[in-house]
């Protein structure tokens, strides 16, 4: 090697080298803008209690077994180990949520489950810079089968391999980025993101948001100019958003490229900080929640927008990209609306449509659900009417593989470092973090909670050698709490108002200890048809349906959607509509009752954390139609047709539902 091509790789060295001798991290590189919050090494954050039981339950299910369950796609015939087989997203999705599990639970038979997928892919790499498999793929929908080089399922295995590198430090990393990031300079203008297939077009934010953050190791200035045609050749979801018809229209866009999507604009926003990119991304979600929006935090998209019915279908997919958008956003921004709408998804959306032992999901879940079938339902799309039972390949096999990376991601961003070198918690969960603040003095902080069951979060903070070290903690006040308060070694350090970032600046000793108290009340949304949903903190909550749990041999089509699969029908009625109150009075007319302890996994009918009682009446008229609800009745109370003694029920988070009503109908107080 000539002493020329030589000076790249020295540089590129002891950039490297910096970063790790420094302790600092990887921030924002100018002319790119400063950002307020920094991610952390993956593995800095271990989750504890009940998170911790969730990432284990991954491990022990489909997550840490995808291999063994679903060997047509994820065995050494895959593309992307070099084979004949699937050579498209399907692989690299797994790995997306099986490095950082593997990672963040520092579990050695899962980390040597991902690396052969790491090495294929960095040794793949070919002299023009391309990487990644080069045969021809099988047919998938929306792509050109006579060409390999889709720029979609490289940007998937780049999420992969960034990954990688904030574990492992491994510079072949940088090495196989830079000359890929190269050859898309090159052949974009001639093979643009959808020359292949359309789904590069709508999720070129996932290969954008990666160009950056290479761009913050390296320096290398091509890499801006990339970044100005990836954006260019993205779907311009700016102008979309601004313009509010993309989201007023049904079947407008797929719901995970919309998912992938929303965050595109303050992505590029980096590069270019221009307030149209956060007016557009802000009006975006408003107008989302508007036209589609549902109470679990997601939207009808079954598979394109469809509507705020709450019999409407929503992807499992869409719900840990919608997540995965967020947290980047968020990092960003600081804004405490998408931290609020990520736990609003974690909390509600995320676990009820995967199994308790993680080896089954549903494609889609509705917010209103009463029947778990094998039936042909008002969706966009249908696939053969498994679209909600529960199975490993029900529905269709793209949100098996891409499920995984909900709850490893969602603990990776409880924490970030701070741009005035500090820590900040805006995610709230049981955990523990170890990180570098002030000049590379290293800190530990154990969060010790029940949220979002209970109000109390606890922080203790260890130094390193014992020691006095002077940092800020951020902390964040929720859109929802009226009225928080911050203790310090048991002293009220200030009361916070809702919807802000509390920073406490001072010199932190070995166990000192932080209490936030965000007290939880109830409070109403309403949505389609003016039905209305029942809030209590992060938590919607939804009527208790007694369930009888059906499980089914597939002899159709086992191959499509699997062997098996899971029904649930109801055992008790469901057809109840909330008896009006005046909004002064809603939260009297809830009584809350707590279990003793939370149980390590709080996401089930049992074991249900915490429970509402209340009153209801039963609105005769509303049926069981097509395995679902019937059209949900107006709520213009003194039109209501209503039972006339009425009910007591029972509601309980959304998260532990399989079977529920979350958006009920309301009815007169007669």
């Amino acid at each position: 090697m000539k002493i020329r091509q030589l000076i790249p790789l020295v540089l590129m060295f002891i950039t490297l080298h910096t970063h790790a001798q420094d302790k600092t991290y990887i921030t924002n590189r100018a002319p790119l803008r400063p950002n307020p919050y920094i991610e952390l090494p993956l593995g800095a954050i271990k989750p504890q209690g009940w998170l911790k039981e969730m990432l284990v339950r991954q491990k022990n299910g489909m997550t840490g077994k995808l291999d063994e369950l679903y060997p047509l796609v994820m065995n050494e015939r895959n593309g992307w180990l070099g084979g004949d087989g699937d050579q498209w997203e399907r692989g690299p999705y797994w790995i997306d949520g099986l490095l950082p599990l593997a990672y963040i639970l520092d579990d050695q038979q899962l980390i040597a489950k991902v690396k052969p997928w790491v090495e294929w892919a960095i040794k793949s790499q070919q002299p023009d810079g391309y990487f990644g498999p080069s045969q021809d793929y099988p047919y998938e929908a929306g792509l050109n089968r006579d060409n390999s080089r889709d720029w979609w399922p490289k940007m998937v295995m780049l999420k992969v391999l960034k990954q990688y590198y904030m574990a492992t430090q491994d510079p072949r990393v940088i090495t196989l980025m830079t000359r890929y990031f190269k050859y898309q300079l090159k052949e974009l203008p001639q093979k643009p993101l959808d020359h292949w297939s359309f789904w590069a077009r709508y999720r070129g934010g996932d290969n954008l948001m990666v160009v950056y953050w290479l761009y913050n190791i390296t320096g290398d200035k091509f890499l801006l100019q990339l970044g100005d045609l990836l954006h260019k050749q993205t779907f311009d979801y700016t102008s979309a958003f601004l313009q509010g018809d993309l989201l007023a229209t049904p079947g407008s866009i797929h719901g995970v490229n919309l998912a992938q999507g929303m965050k595109e604009p303050l992505i590029y926003y980096q590069q270019h900080p221009q307030q149209q990119y956060i007016t557009a991304t802000d009006k975006g979600l408003q107008d989302l929640r508007k036209f589609n929006g549902q109470a679990n935090g997601m939207y009808g998209g079954d598979e394109a927008l469809h509507g705020n019915n709450p019999t409407q279908g929503s992807e499992l997919c869409s719900a840990v990209e919608m997540m995965f958008s967020l947290e980047n956003m968020l990092e960003i921004t600081g804004s405490v609306a998408y931290a609020d709408h990520i736990e609003k998804i974690a909390f509600n959306a995320l676990p009820t449509q995967v199994t308790a032992d993680c080896m089954n999901r549903q494609y889609f879940q509705q917010a209103n659900q009463v029947m778990i079938s094998r039936h042909i339902r008002n969706f966009d799309i249908n696939h053969d009417g498994t679209d909600v039972c529960y199975g490993l390949l029900s529905g269709y096999p793209c949100c098996t593989s891409n499920m995984h990376q909900g709850w490893p991601k969602f603990t990776q961003n409880l924490w970030y470092a701070t741009a005035d070198k500090g820590l900040a918690a805006l995610l709230y969960a049981p955990c523990e973090v170890k990180a570098h603040v002030a000049n590379g003095r290293e800190v530990t902080v154990k969060e010790t909670t029940n949220y979002p069951f209970e109000e109390a979060i606890q922080f203790t903070i260890t130094t390193d050698k014992g020691g006095t070290v002077n940092f800020p903690l951020h902390l964040r006040i929720p859109k929802w709490c009226t009225r928080a308060v911050v203790k310090v070694n048991g002293k009220v350090l200030q009361e916070a108002n809702s919807n802000q970032i509390v920073k406490i600046n001072r010199a932190w000793t070995s166990g000192d200890v932080v209490e936030l108290a965000l007290p939880m009340h109830i409070f109403k949304e309403n949505w389609y048809e003016n039905s209305m949903s029942v809030e209590r903190g992060p938590l919607t909550y939804a009527l208790k349906i007694g369930t009888s749990i059906k499980k089914v041999k597939n002899d159709k089509d086992p191959v499509d959607y699997g062997a098996e699969y899971y029904e649930v029908h109801p055992t008790t009625p469901w057809n109840y509509g909330l008896i009006e109150v005046p909004d002064d009075k809603l939260e009297a007319s809830f009584s809350v009752e707590k279990q003793n302890r939370v149980a390590t996994y709080p996401w089930d009918l049992e074991n249900a954390p915490v429970i509402l009682k209340t009153k209801a009446r039963r609105i005769p008229s509303w049926q069981l139609y097509n395995d679902m609800t019937g059209p949900i009745p107006f709520s213009v109370t003194y039109h209501m047709e209503a039972a006339q003694d009425p009910e007591d029920i029972i509601l309980v988070p959304y998260g532990c539902t399989q079977l529920r009503i979350a958006q009920f109908p309301v009815v007169g107080n007669r």
